[in-house]
């Protein structure tokens, strides 16, 4: 039986929430040397499991695989998901996966997660020993700092309702938006493109490694990548009647990243047609160094009236939480 991947638990909630959730358990029930884990969700007010928590358990799942042969050990840099289907959070998740290639300085897995025999997302992911080569990139926008913007945390603490009172303890990520949220209402300009900083909400253990952090990272921003679709839109998380969910997660990791410390999310929405959004982030640490790229596609429906324009939101609406494949991967 393959030995889960370290990911040692953090002190503080709501992050320590979330670090024990992504620690897998062998399965015993893998046979034949097969690499099994088994996992448990999170308890979600949508009654289905958060995409970025899956994504995130595959990734240490596959890395879990990892043989170090003596050149240093190999790191994630991209993974590929698609959803399927919407996961129960009360059931145990499996995760099952097969080692597809180990080169000279790369290695890739395919990582299958299922719920009682049913699989809910399949993925692969690529792992790369650390090698010398050109550092070129993008420059980052000029944004005003962290400490200058309102905390997501602040809104949720100001609202008397049930999301808002489950994400202000839950969250593990202090979120603060540039160009202000869009929990409550509309951006009004009809631009899809946003900025925000985002931060662990608590202190990230000295044990853990780069590989724990990339994992984080991707647990943390599926829940705001269709942000910028939204914005496009017209909508906002209380918009009535909108139904959203994750169809497929594309992440490259290319520099060494710290979800301690604040994280520029520079996004954008370049389009949306037949009930589905892309949505595309770059991400950069406080130091300016781009650190992930990230491309999503999600399913985003309004109601059939709104059809002749976008609904005006703001209301007394539904508060939309994000989770994944809740449609049966928007079939």
């Amino acid at each position: 039986m393959t030995t889960p991947y370290p990911v040692p638990p953090a002190v503080e909630e709501p992050l320590g929430a979330v670090t024990r959730v992504l620690a897998l358990t062998g399965d015993p029930d893998g046979g034949n040397g097969a690499d099994s884990f088994t996992g448990r969700s999170l308890p979600q007010l949508s009654g289905r499991i958060y995409g970025g928590q899956v994504v995130a358990q595959g990734l240490l799942a596959a890395a879990a695989t990892m043989i170090d042969d003596g050149d240093g050990a190999r790191l994630p840099h991209s993974v590929h998901a698609y959803f399927m289907r919407g996961g129960e959070p009360d059931d145990p998740l499996r995760f099952d996966v097969e080692r597809l290639h180990d080169g000279r300085s790369f290695s890739q897995r395919r990582t299958t997660v299922s719920q009682n025999g049913v699989p809910i997302l399949a993925m692969i992911s690529s792992f790369q020993e650390r090698q010398a080569g050109a550092d070129v990139q993008l420059d980052p926008p000029e944004v005003p700092g962290p400490d200058e913007l309102v905390s997501s945390l602040e809104i949720f603490r100001t609202l008397d309702h049930p999301v808002a009172r489950f994400l202000g303890r839950t969250a593990a990520f202090d979120l603060r938006h540039v160009e202000g949220g869009v929990y409550l209402r509309p951006d009004g300009r009809g631009v899809g493109r946003q900025r925000l900083w985002a931060r662990a909400r608590g202190r990230v253990p000295a044990g853990a490694d780069q590989t724990v952090h990339r994992a984080l990272l991707a647990y943390m921003c599926d829940q705001v990548m269709l942000e910028p679709a939204l914005r496009s839109q017209g909508l906002s998380w209380r918009s009535e009647g909108m139904s959203l969910a994750t169809l497929d997660h594309a992440q490259w990791f290319h520099r060494d990243v710290d979800v301690g410390d604040w994280l520029l999310l520079v996004q954008d929405s370049p389009s949306s047609t037949g009930g589905r959004a892309m949505a595309r982030a770059e991400v950069f640490d406080a130091s300016g160094r781009l650190v992930s790229t990230i491309a999503q596609e999600g399913m985003v429906r309004t109601p059939s009236s709104a059809a002749s324009g976008p609904p005006a939101g703001g209301g007394p609406g539904r508060w939309r939480i994000r989770v994944a494949g809740d449609d049966g991967g928007g079939g």
